[in-house]
């Protein structure tokens, strides 16, 4: 199968980077150092070469590198199927961040047409027992790495409904000017719920018969009381008009995929997410990545980029070096961090290493 990974990386003025560069090969890349080095920060760089704000949902600006606050840039050579491909973000003062493709300008979404790239961080290990939020951004990711078209959507959906909620908020009772919003709202709508059922469809199909260390989870798309939409675009939009008195009173919209919530179920013991261990849910969510980027070979024609910090976390040995045999058995370029080489141990030879530490507010970065 061709490949999909990194063979250079350059971080400029990026979070604690003055300066990075690294020359890669298609393995594993296992980065260890002491916390506070920046290996999360690499991570970080990685995930800005997909459709949306990264793997911590930052601001542009909360990634320039303090006190300097010069702007950043991320450069990466990127081999995809059989192409090699040059990517480069950056953000200045004053100005949005950019995105080029081949030195061409380019919008987010044409990222998911050269990669695909799935993550697990420390933050989403409360997932199943925090709020919905939550949820639905994991689910939105996995749905944007089967069809990158999701964000542009998603972002349809919001803006027209912020105007919505606006006009609720200034209790404005003229049909008129709901009608057209709400029109844009169903059918943006819709199209995320369609593009949510198919990616969990994916998941399952992906998750059926595959041999694995990690347990099963069945997923359904759950929504709050009274908040589920009709699945047509004619259906939900005559729903959001009658609905408007409630929402009125509310001062926001209480129905549509903004509601929607993602339940998971240890499948082998029939025990809800939220009720199992914390060592059980790691196992589920790590379970879930795999099974996303199995899915994802097959649909893109190689493995995602996989990036995974501190996944050794609630991990034991023999299931940490079960992650190392699935992820190299997929053939993906996984990026890991860990505190120390003993992390890794399992992987021996079929990973790459990087030792990470800080000088003088450079990071080092080395073998």
């Amino acid at each position: 199968m061709p490949g999909l990974s990194f063979i250079e990386l350059t971080l400029s003025h990026f979070r604690s980077h003055r300066r990075a560069h690294l020359a890669l090969d298609a393995r594993p890349v296992a980065i260890h150092g002491p916390n506070g080095a920046g290996k999360t920060n690499i991570l970080e760089a990685v995930s800005l070469f997909s459709p949306g704000r990264g793997l911590r949902r930052a601001a542009a600006d909360e990634m320039a590198r303090q006190p300097e606050a010069l702007g950043w840039k991320v450069t990466g050579v990127l081999q995809s199927l059989h192409q090699i491909h040059e990517v480069a973000t950056w953000w200045e003062p004053g100005g949005a961040r950019q995105v080029t493709v081949d030195g061409k300008s380019a919008a987010q979404v044409a990222l998911g047409r050269i990669a695909r790239m799935v993550w697990l961080i420390p933050s989403m290990d409360r997932l199943w027992i925090e709020g919905a939020d939550g949820r639905r951004r994991f689910l939105d990711r996995i749905t944007m790495s089967f069809e990158p078209g999701h964000a542009d959507v998603s972002l349809a959906y919001e803006k027209a409904m912020r105007e919505r909620n606006r006009l609720l908020k200034d209790q404005v009772r003229d049909a008129h000017w709901y009608a057209a919003l709400e029109r844009q709202m169903a059918e943006a709508g819709t199209a995320i719920q369609t593009n949510r059922r198919a990616a969990l469809e994916r998941i399952a199909a992906a998750q059926d018969g595959a041999e694995t260390a990690f347990p099963a989870a069945e997923l359904t798309l759950g929504a709050a009381e009274d908040s589920a939409p009709p699945d047509d675009a004619r259906g939900f939009a005559e729903t959001l008009a009658a609905n408007r008195q409630r929402d009125l009173y509310a001062g926001r919209t209480l129905i549509g995929p903004h509601r929607a919530d993602l339940d998971a179920v240890y499948a082998a013991k029939g025990v809800p997410a939220k009720q199992c261990s914390t060592g059980e849910q790691k196992a589920l969510l790590i379970s879930l990545i795999l099974a996303n980027a199995r899915a994802l070979a097959q649909d893109f024609g190689a493995p995602p980029v996989v990036l995974l910090d501190e996944v050794s976390a609630h991990l034991d040995a023999a299931r940490r070096a079960a992650l190392y045999d699935e992820i190299c058995a997929l053939g993906a370029q996984a990026w890991m961090t860990g505190t120390g080489p003993e992390l890794f141990a399992e992987l021996g030879e079929r990973a790459q290493y990087l030792a990470v530490s800080e000088s003088d507010g450079i990071s080092e970065i080395g073998p």
